[in-house]
């Protein structure tokens, strides 16, 4: 039996392959995406729009993210993505490593959230919501205070 894994999932309102291909610019790894175009889809229950991605997975880099286009029924929308009731949190080695990747972000279309500075638990911490509307959070670990 394999290894349990934990891997997180985003329906995309029809976006998903831009979405992807920015990802994998930016946190590098290896990227499969399928298109509902890529097979037949008689008989499902709904008509998914041309070039709509059916699945897309992200592997090997800094994150594991997988995901696709969220598919609504006739008459409804999907709901935005943007929320801070959740985020992805990546765990970073350097202060400098994480700066990087966060200019990275912001000089594509993303905003801070919260800065990304000494926090008083003592790690580095901020967040950064991207240009699809996740919220990224970003850990660098420090040393606890003492108190």
């Amino acid at each position: 039996m394999p290894a349990a894994q934990f891997t997180p999932y985003i329906s995309f309102p029809g976006n998903a392959a831009e979405a992807f291909e920015y990802y994998r610019e930016v946190f590098g790894g290896e990227l499969e995406l399928m298109s509902y175009d890529d097979f037949p889809t008689d008989g499902f229950p709904f008509s998914p729009p041309s070039g709509a991605t059916a699945h897309a997975q992200l592997d090997g880099g800094l994150v594991t993210l997988a995901g696709g286009d969220g598919i609504a029924a006739p008459g409804d929308e999907l709901p935005p993505l943007g929320s801070d009731v959740y985020s992805f949190l990546v765990g970073l080695e350097s202060v400098d490593e994480a700066h990087a990747l966060i200019e990275t972000l912001t000089s594509s279309g993303a905003e801070i959230a919260m800065p990304f500075e000494l926090a008083p638990w003592g790690d580095h911490y901020g967040q950064v919501t991207d240009r699809f509307g996740i919220l990224w959070a970003f850990v660098v670990p420090g040393e606890s205070p003492r108190g």
